[in-house]
């Protein structure tokens, strides 16, 4: 195999005193970076470091000799976190380190050694199988909808990352209990994946799992293709460890071949796509694998505040089939911080609304919208948030759906940009203006969600980083363009200014100063379709890694009832069971029945105190008044509980918001309780705040008698 082909020109290993690469590791990433001889587990729990560890381990071996960085490939699952990986190696002095994702090294190995093993070019690739998978559905005369032809396409994928045929599926699948797919049974599914083969081949396009699946029959099957390649690659680290499938494991098995210098990093508790094709049991069980193997545990947390990761722990602590070869707990390296806050609300528009209310709030404190995060457990709910921020007109970025450089409206501009380039600019910041403006950007985002509010969203996250990139001296059309084509490439995306919305599963890997995770009911988390205890223990996972997302500010909520008016059937998660009773949650319920409820004892009206009319919305509800009726608050008793909540909130060092809302002291102005159990019937006073706060508000009320 000539050089070119697969490696990268080689360089100089780190000069100095590699000891200085181990300067900053705590003493378990010490050792992860430090160990070498022997296949190594790393168990690294959420915030702990981990890419830290194995890119110094990678540079600590180069410089001392262990390691040929051109014979080191690292793998991992998303081209945004291969691309992260070598931005490290490249600050540590390791440039050569091939880092790449599973797929993206399996195509380049595939493309050179396709001409000799079959002749001729590599065929191409599919963008995606929706066309391919409908078209294979038509042929068999079977009617799909979007959302059928979605749902098939996903067990079309488990199918050839789990390594079966059409022949051997519905075996597979009847052992694996998957549940019959869009209305269609096993056999029906086999017979797509037939036709599916046919469609391809008549085509002369592969899949991206079909990358994978020729590169494992190449290795298989040409002894001298294996010897290239393991000639090429000796030492691997391969990162989220948890989430290899069958068919990724075959592979990295093949490119080990007969050795064993291989270093694996992951966590059983963040193992969430288990219905993709995800199996933790390579994870788990890499010792009777590789039987010389070592185990190295990462659990210090340097992401989030010790009252998050204690609520982090409480959850995941319920968790079955837990042993202490296999359980992590975090312990947080931060200072204390607020402790999180669980509550509910009425319905699901006056959780929209009320989280809306607190962003808002948190904004006019300081906070940037893009230090925010709402997350739920379907994309279905995201609309709702949508609406209540767009109606606050607080901007916001809808993640998890196609990536940012694969939309429409971003590859239309690029191609707009990269035409602009062959003209002399004087003004490429305005002369980007001039183009997208032509696209369906405007100075201000539009009143509306949606794809129209999406598009915006895309469009306005070039302008901004064309500002960034244009306003460094002598920039021109032609660096932007450069800038854009770089980040596509890493799957770097601009950074939007807006609270990002996102379903868990999008979430992982990233992290937010604050937190939202909202539609924490049973149903949702977990999900209704969770029947058995596996399932259920998936969700459990999820619920834990929606928390573990957030650094300083967590808010865990959900809704009593889907619409206003409807009777509130909804129970908190059963994931909150124990957490609610821990004293770092903030809002926990008293009493058996509450828990079961999920609901708060506060008072809400249905009618305007002021004027006797109707009230619709979540804030007026709780306050008993239209906002337009005049306040029945004493100014002076509404701005001593101002002064109150600014002074706890400096002794707690946490935002004014978190101690009360600017709600409930609007409500505690103008009810003005004189007993415990008044203010309890107070919204925005759970039991949490009233045992903490409660003497000192009642007696601050004494102090301004009606």
């Amino acid at each position: 195999m000539t050089e070119p082909a697969l490696t990268p020109a080689p360089t100089t290993p780190v000069p100095g005193d590699a000891e200085s690469i181990l300067a900053a590791l705590d003493p378990e990433q010490r050792e992860v970076a430090s160990t070498f001889g022997v296949p190594l587990c790393v168990l690294a729990g959420a915030g702990t470091g981990k890419t830290r560890a194995i890119t110094h381990r990678i540079a600590y071996g180069v410089a001392t000799g262990q390691l040929n960085p051109r014979h080191v490939l690292a793998v991992t699952f998303t081209a945004k976190a291969a691309a992260e990986m070598r931005s490290r190696l490249r600050d540590l002095g390791v440039p050569a380190v091939q880092a790449r994702t599973f797929h993206s090294a399996a195509l380049r190995q595939l493309r050179h050694f396709w001409p000799r093993v079959v002749g001729g070019p590599v065929p191409e690739i599919m963008a995606n199988k929706f066309a391919g998978v409908g078209e294979a559905c038509q042929r068999l005369h079977l009617s799909v909808d979007r959302a059928a032809l979605r749902d098939i396409v996903s067990e079309v994928e488990w199918s050839r990352v789990t390594m079966l045929t059409p022949e051997s599926y519905p075996e597979a699948a009847a052992a694996a209990k998957r549940p019959g797919v869009a209305g269609f049974d096993s056999r029906s599914i086999s017979r797509i994946l037939t036709q599916y083969e046919e469609v391809k081949k008549e085509r002369g396009v592969i899949d991206f799992e079909d990358v994978l699946l020729h590169l494992v029959g190449f290795l298989s099957e040409r002894a001298d293709v294996a010897r290239e390649i393991r000639g090429q690659y000796k030492h691997f680290v391969v990162d989220e460890y948890q989430d290899v499938s069958a068919l990724q494991h075959t592979l990295l098995r093949l490119w080990l071949g007969t050795t064993d210098d291989v270093c694996v990093v992951g966590d059983a508790a963040q193992t969430i796509y288990t219905f993709a094709g995800a199996r933790a049991s390579y994870l788990l069980g890499f010792r009777s694998e590789f039987k010389r193997a070592r185990t190295i545990r990462l659990e210090r947390n340097y992401r989030s505040t010790p009252q998050i990761v204690r609520l982090a722990n409480t959850v995941l602590d319920g968790a079955r089939g837990r042993t202490r070869d296999n359980r992590l707990t975090l312990v947080a390296q931060r200072e204390d911080g607020p402790p999180p806050l669980v509550e509910s609300f009425p319905d699901d528009p006056a959780e929209a609304d009320g989280i809306a209310d607190r962003i808002g709030a948190l904004i006019a404190e300081g906070r940037t919208a893009a230090e925010i995060a709402i997350l739920f457990r379907t994309n279905s709910q995201s609309e709702a948030f949508e609406q209540a921020l767009t109606a606050r007109g607080i901007g916001y970025l809808v993640r998890g759906g196609d990536r940012f450089f694969e939309r429409q409206e971003v590859r239309r501009a690029m191609v707009s940009l990269r035409a602009a380039t062959r003209v002399e600019q004087l003004d490429p910041g305005r002369a980007v203006r001039d183009i997208l403006s032509q696209q369906g950007w405007s100075e201000t985002a539009p009143e509306t969600t949606g794809a129209i509010r999406d598009r915006w969203d895309s469009l306005n996250a070039l302008v901004g980083l064309a500002d960034t990139v244009t306003a460094r001296p002598g920039a021109t059309m032609t660096d932007l363009v450069r800038e854009l084509e770089e980040r596509a490439e890493a799957q770097s995306a601009p950074v939007v200014d807006g609270v990002a919305l996102a379903s868990v599963h999008a979430a992982k890997g990233l992290e937010w100063p604050v937190v939202f995770l909202v539609g924490a009911s049973d149903g949702l988390m977990p999900i209704s379709m969770a029947s058995t205890p596996a399932e259920v223990e998936e969700e459990r996972r999820l619920f834990y890694v929606a928390l573990t997302r957030a650094r300083d500010l967590l808010t865990v909520s959900w809704s009593a009832a889907r619409t206003p008016g409807a009777r509130g059937s909804r129970r908190a998660s059963r994931f909150l069971d124990g957490a609610l009773d821990h004293p770092e949650a903030g809002g926990k319920r008293p009493g058996a029945d509450a828990r079961r409820t999920g609901r708060r004892s506060a008072t809400v009206y249905s009618e305007c105190r002021v004027c006797s009319q109707g009230l619709v919305s979540a804030r007026e509800q709780r306050l008993g008044r239209h906002e337009g009726c005049p306040p029945t608050a004493d100014p002076a008793l509404l701005e001593a509980l101002r002064s109150w909540r600014l002074d706890r909130a400096r002794e707690n060092g946490a935002p004014a918001y978190s101690v009360l809302t600017d709600a409930a002291l609007e409500a505690l102005a103008e009810r003005r309780p004189g007993t415990e159990r008044e203010l309890l019937a107070v919204p925005g006073i759970g039991p949490g705040k009233a045992e903490r706060f409660g003497p000192a508000l009642l007696a601050l009320l004494a102090e301004h008698p009606a």
